[in-house]
């Protein structure tokens, strides 16, 4: 029977062979370090690059979007602008026809006896001036525009004495004002007028 020995260095060779087995995991270690820090920055490369671009995209549209507002509010502002307009001329063309109105009721509601010497209009106020044969025409004159369709809200001023052609009469001041009727009812108010005066 033999025996076999072992003159070589195991303890040696053993702590060789750990340092070559430490070595090789520290390399796999730092290789596996390497790679999840790689992953994770392309990782969050992406994400921060996705969301730069949403926030790109988001930009372009809010600019769209600001575009669009204003060219909104231009167009309300050329509404705005039209309907004021509109309303002009349908109160132009509404009141047009007040002055004939006006003239065609001071000739119905007149009475005998007066005549006038100024009549002054702004808008749908009136303002008279003349002379009466005395203070009961005036006041006739007065109930007269109240039953008008068209005129109302008489107001004397003033009614002084006054002589004309060697005769006493009453110098007036009046105002009044002209009624503003619907279109619809334009014309129905001188038939209503042509009827009081038949009856």
């Amino acid at each position: 029977m033999s025996f076999r020995i072992n003159l070589l260095p195991h303890r040696a060779e053993r702590r060789a062979r750990e340092r070559r087995h430490f070595a090789t995991l520290a390399v796999l270690t730092g290789v596996l370090g390497l790679a999840v820090v790689g992953m994770t920055h392309v990782f969050f490369s992406n994400v921060l690059q996705t969301q730069t671009d949403r926030n790109l995209f988001l930009k372009s549209e809010i600019a769209k979007l600001d575009k669009d507002i204003a060219e909104i509010k231009k167009l309300k502002d050329e509404i705005q602008a039209l309907l004021a307009r509109k309303t002009v001329i349908e109160t132009l063309q509404r009141d047009r026809a007040q002055t004939v109105y006006l003239l065609d009721q001071l000739v119905r509601q007149m009475p005998e006896g007066v005549y006038l010497t100024s009549v002054k209009q702004r808008g749908l106020s009136v303002s008279l001036a003349g002379y009466a044969q005395s203070n009961a025409r005036v006041s006739t004159l007065m109930r007269n525009i109240e039953s008008s369709p068209w005129l109302t809200n008489p107001v004397l001023v003033e009614i002084r004495a006054a002589t004309v052609n060697k005769r006493r009469m009453s110098d007036f001041h009046l105002n009044l004002s002209l009624k503003r009727i619907a279109p619809q009812e334009d014309g129905k108010a001188p038939a209503k007028d042509a009827a009081g005066k038949k009856g």
